[in-house]
């Protein structure tokens, strides 16, 4: 039997097992390399779910999460109340075709040093490395990690998934790894795939093998998230959250709350969901689950940064969301142009009705805002400021969602005719350069769209 020898200093967080015989996986969230970044309850939950599948069947798991507070003596930016906050940030050159817009570029996360000397003094080395990607155009951060991980063992294999693995699965073989996850882990041939890199045969999933995500890598952290569906059942012409989870997938709402129970026995007053559909068959899942926080009298904050189908939001659902201990309201409104929406999840009588039935449960106008999406392939200005108007109507915050052009989407050969750059390298799908907008950001168009949006 090999026992590891794990670090002495924070950084790599490992999951309690009790045996010590499986093969050892080490997950790594990279850095983020963006123009902007802000931590709104982020955690990597596709990779959380793959080390939960595995820790089920044998394997010995650990997790070097970049963007998390894992040192304690690293300066990090003051958390807000709740858990959010700034990424302390290390300021590089604008890449390639990122080359002429106006803003910082920068890694975000822990310093490469420090992450690099943490996972130097692990020993044995893993047997596989697990790395997970979000946003397609953040793949800077991944090449980076790869190059540091090639260096610390040269001949440990090394898998890549996630969104930018699944969405843009070509340009994710140029990577130097040994193989390219498209879809969830728990698919038949992805699971033995990666046990082949094991040289094992498949175990058998465990019985919820994509439903549960491992959240023990947090011991310290200020908030934890809940995930009670995989997909959405919506397709709207923006999104391609079909191509990376296809179909709707809902958990029992007894076992979301025994981890909503679990995560409070140790201290987590903050809870963000991650389901894309939260308050779809709400009867399924979500009543329950709200009932159940309530009857067990757990004093929490709930959050929604996903946005909630307004829709959906019958009185219902709004008062035991409000008594269950929802702070943090986060509405998908998109366009105001009912008649010709990129979607079909909101009619403005649906938009009225729930906005009545929130104030009417007891939400106050301060804990909502509303996403307006901004900077769609040929959008005008005059749809952009009626959506904010009708926002402001209701006394709440719009919230501009800068569009970002999504492979596999409906509207990404729509984006291609309209972009002012080319859409073959990712890193011009990043939305905080406009990517659809005519001439791209500059600081005063976007001066001018804060002042629209505050209502100046």
């Amino acid at each position: 039997m090999m026992t590891l020898k794990k670090p002495t200093r924070p950084g790599i967080t490992w999951r309690p097992c009790v045996r010590e015989s499986g093969p050892w996986i080490l997950g790594v969230n990279p850095w983020v390399y963006d123009f902007a970044a802000y931590n709104l309850w982020s955690r990597p939950a596709g990779l959380l779910v793959c080390l939960d599948m595995l820790a089920k069947t044998g394997a010995r798991t650990a997790l070097m999460d970049c963007m998390d507070r894992t040192w304690q003596d690293q300066t990090w930016p003051a958390a807000g109340t709740t858990g959010t906050g700034r990424y302390p940030r290390t300021v590089l050159p604008r890449p390639g075709v990122l080359a002429v817009v106006p803003r910082r570029y920068s890694r975000y996360g822990l310093p490469g040093d420090r992450v690099e000397q943490a996972l130097a003094r692990l020993d044995p080395p893993p047997d596989l490395i697990l790395i997970t990607s979000i946003m397609t155009y953040w793949y800077p951060g991944i090449f980076a990690a790869v190059r540091m991980l090639r260096r610390l063992w040269p001949g440990v294999p090394v898998c890549l998934g996630g969104v930018y693995a699944t969405l843009c699965r070509e340009h994710a073989r140029s990577l130097d790894v040994d193989l390219v996850v498209s879809g969830p882990l728990e698919e038949e041939n992805n699971w033995a795939k990666v046990w082949s890199l094991l040289g094992s045969s498949p175990p058998k999933l465990p019985r919820d093998a994509g439903m549960s995500l491992d959240t023990s890598f947090y011991a310290q952290s200020g908030y934890s998230v809940i995930m009670g569906s995989r997909g959405c059942p919506f397709r709207c012409s923006y999104c391609s959250g079909y191509k990376l989870y296809p179909g709707f997938r809902q958990a029992d709402a007894g076992f979301v709350f025994e981890h909503v129970r679990g995560e409070y026995m140790r201290g987590i007053r903050d809870f963000a969901f991650y389901d894309d559909a939260l308050l779809v068959n709400a009867r399924n899942l979500l009543i329950p689950l709200l009932e159940k926080i309530i009857s067990s009298g757990l004093e929490i904050r709930l959050h929604t940064p996903n946005a909630l189908h307004v829709r959906y939001l019958d009185l219902e659902v709004c008062r035991l969301l409000y008594r269950a201990g929802l702070h943090t309201i986060r509405l998908g409104f998109e366009t105001g142009d009912f008649g010709s929406r990129p979607d079909k999840k909101l009619g403005e009588d649906e938009w009225c009705q729930g906005m009545h039935n929130l104030l009417q449960a007891g939400f106050t106008r301060e804990q909502m805002a509303a996403y307006v999406l901004f900077g769609l392939p040929g959008q005008g200005d005059e749809e952009v400021l009626q959506s904010i108007r009708e926002v402001r109507r209701w006394g709440i915050r719009p919230e501009l969602t800068q569009y970002s052009p999504i492979p596999g989407s409906m509207m990404f050969e729509e984006a291609v005719k309209h972009a002012w750059l080319g859409l073959d390298d990712p890193l011009a799908h990043n939305n905080s350069i406009w990517p659809c907008v005519p001439g791209g950001f500059t600081w005063e168009k976007r001066g001018y769209w804060n002042q629209m949006a505050a209502g100046a």
